[in-house]
């Protein structure tokens, strides 16, 4: 088994291992530049697994920026029946390509 962990970022958790390319919300940064995470919630793997009381404490993942970049365009329609109300919006989610380079705990 490969070593995995949870971290969280942008309010979210992401189940994530080394070599594993993950799209996050957006966080600041250029392609090829390094992010690291110390929101580690879990890691390991099997009995060597640690559990965090909510984070474990000196955790890092480290990770390299692939692409910046937005999502697909959703449609937000609001409609009214009878009442002549209709409001037809586009939107589009900025986010963060990130590949793990290594987890260290």
């Amino acid at each position: 088994m490969s070593e995995q962990a949870i971290i969280k970022t942008g309010g979210k958790q992401y189940r994530i291992s080394k070599g594993d390319k993950v799209r996050i919300d957006r966080i600041d940064g250029d392609e090829g530049a390094g992010v690291e995470f110390d929101q580690v919630l879990f890691m390991g793997a099997g009995d060597a697994a640690k559990i965090g009381t909510p984070m474990i404490a000196g955790a890092k993942v480290s990770a390299e920026i692939v692409k910046q970049g937005k999502g697909p365009k959703l449609i937000v329609y609001k409609f009214r029946r009878r009442k002549n109300y209709r409001r037809k919006r586009g939107h589009r989610q900025h986010f963060t390509e990130i590949k793990i380079t290594g987890i260290a705990g």
